[in-house]
């Protein structure tokens, strides 16, 4: 009997490593990619995650192109977005702490609540907080 293919929300460190061959992350990123795919797994990206990626491309890594690039696969008709509502923003709120480092922002907890919303196996993440929230990463799939 074949086992469901694990669902995984995408983490917008994610799709930056994979899409800039010069991350310091890009290896481990591909090498992560490749496994999920062998597990056939349902890739979740929620709607911020995906603004957030292409803004970071777009400023950040100066290109425009990468950010229309992942931005048109995102729309894709195979590719699933989470919307993210009033309701997502609510719950979000449960991950935010006004002592926790000004690296965890409402873009992690948004991406944390996705991921409590649809039930996900893992966070295709590099950050550590989600492991500090109980999440489990795909690199451990």
């Amino acid at each position: 009997m074949m086992s469901k293919p694990p669902r995984v929300v995408v983490d917008s460190d994610a799709i930056i490593a994979q899409t800039n061959p010069k991350d310091e992350l890009h290896g481990e990123a591909m090498t992560i990619s490749q496994r999920l795919a062998d597990l056939n797994a349902f890739l979740i990206y929620p709607a911020t995650t995906i603004a957030e990626s292409a803004t970071h491309m777009q400023r950040v890594l100066n290109s425009t192109a990468s950010a229309i690039g992942t931005i048109q696969y995102m729309i894709e008709p195979t590719v699933f977005v989470a919307e993210v509502n009033q309701q997502t923003l609510k719950s979000a709120r449960n991950y935010m702490n006004p002592r926790s480092s000004k690296k965890n922002t409402i873009f992690d907890a948004i991406v944390a609540t996705v991921a409590e919303k649809y039930d996900a196996d893992a966070i295709f993440s590099f950050d550590k907080f989600y492991k500090r929230n109980g999440f489990k990463l795909a690199s451990e799939l």
